[in-house]
């Protein structure tokens, strides 16, 4: 019995640690803006402008509908401050669907629609021989989105829309307890949460248009269990909730059409992790455990352009330069966050009552060296690609 109390004692030190891999916001969305590094805000003129800027489904007549899915690799490596050993996360390849449908209200300025969609979400996975496992070993989110909009066109170049976002969250993380493997602390839960978007569009020339989206933050209280396992020692499963603070995010963009076969677009798009403090793990029988995060909000950089040809064709191509959320002091190997560079190229057809769109997007996250002290001291890098497409139908 007093063997167990040390090892109960060594929990309870050893869980204040805990942190989730919830540094991922997905900004891609759709397709054809994948394929202009996300700078869609101020064209927004298909249905996914749903999320990119509900504003925009004023410029589509009739029923429209669209689907997309949005593919994913990623790989994380730490290489340890003598830079003779490394470690990758595990292959854990993704597929995100989107759903996205538009109507306009005939003899009305109004059109509604509807999306499916999620905004955040992916993860990591470490061995369990990891050297870092005592800070995290997995962490992963799942995060859908339902989000119904109505548009308003006010006049001729000016349009506004507002949506509700009911938002699903189901995480996951797991961290070991000791050093060595086959141990570990265990938390799952998920819930339920209400949000809001807003939407902007003015396009005062055929050649300029200007756009603003913005996505409202939500407080989901993750309700679950926690499980914590040492063979031969202890296994203690008890109820746990927290809750989670979703960051709102705000983007601007700029689109000039110097002619009908050109598109070049800039947009800006903020985060606000500085959000995320210092949340608690509610459990039923050990009490409180702080969760600490202390992030910075964070910003994405988005050009992109788009060629558009006679026989209905049209590529694009863009670049998103993505600063850093996670500071130093507080990083976690379940989020290996860096300055990001992020590329993309696509192809897209349109006629009649059909449309396409293919894109491949790679991220590439440069080294950064952590050297707090701790057993995450080493060099990160992040590399991913990503494949994407989406179809449309016109009603």
């Amino acid at each position: 019995m007093k063997s167990k109390l040390v090892i109960l004692a060594a929990i309870t030190l050893a869980v204040p640690s805990v942190g989730f891999a919830l540094g991922f916001r997905i900004a891609d969305q759709d397709a054809e803006a994948t394929a202009r590094g996300n700078a869609f805000t101020a064209t927004a003129d298909n249905p996914s402008a749903i999320f990119y800027n509900p504003a925009g489904i004023t410029q589509l007549e009739g029923t429209n509908a669209r689907f997309g899915l949005y593919g994913i690799y990623l790989q994380s490596k730490y290489t340890d401050p003598s830079g003779l050993h490394s470690v990758r996360t595990k292959d854990q390849p993704a597929a995100l669907p989107q759903f996205y449908v538009t109507h306009q209200i005939k003899d009305t300025p109004f059109t509604v629609g509807f999306g499916s969609y999620a905004p955040f979400g992916l993860g990591l996975e470490y061995p369990d021989d990891s050297p870092f496992r005592t800070l995290g070993l997995k962490g992963s989110i799942a995060y859908f989105t339902l989000n119904p909009v109505i548009a308003w066109k006010i006049n001729s170049t000016l349009s506004i829309a507002a949506g509700l976002d009911v938002n699903y969250a189901d995480a996951a993380l797991e961290q070991g307890i000791l050093p060595i493997p086959f141990n570990s602390f265990k938390f799952k839960g998920h819930g339920v949460g209400v949000g809001y978007n807003l939407g902007l569009m003015w396009q005062p020339t055929p050649q300029h248009s200007f756009g603003v989206s913005y996505h409202s933050a939500d407080r989901i209280n993750l309700k679950g269990r926690t499980t914590t396992a040492i063979p031969g020692y202890t296994y203690l499963v008890q109820d746990a909730k927290t809750d989670f603070q979703f960051p709102d995010f705000l983007t601007l963009g700029y689109s000039y059409r110097p002619t009908p076969d050109w598109n070049f677009e800039v947009d800006v798009d903020w985060t606000n992790w500085h959000q995320l403090r210092t949340f608690h793990l509610n459990q039923q029988v050990s009490g409180n455990v702080p969760i600490p995060f202390n992030w910075n909000s964070s910003l994405f950089y988005e050009f992109g352009a788009t060629r558009y040809f006679a026989q209905n064709y049209h590529i694009s191509a863009g670049y998103i330069y993505s600063t850093q959320t996670v500071p130093s002091g507080s990083f976690s190997p379940l989020v290996p966050d860096s300055n990001r560079h992020i590329g993309s190229v696509g192809i897209g057809w349109k006629k009649d009552r059909y449309s396409w769109d293919f894109a491949y997007q790679l991220t590439y996250g440069p080294p950064r060296t952590i050297s707090n002290g701790s057993v995450a001291d080493g060099d990160y890098r992040f590399l991913s690609h990503a494949i994407t497409f989406s179809i449309g139908y016109h009603f």
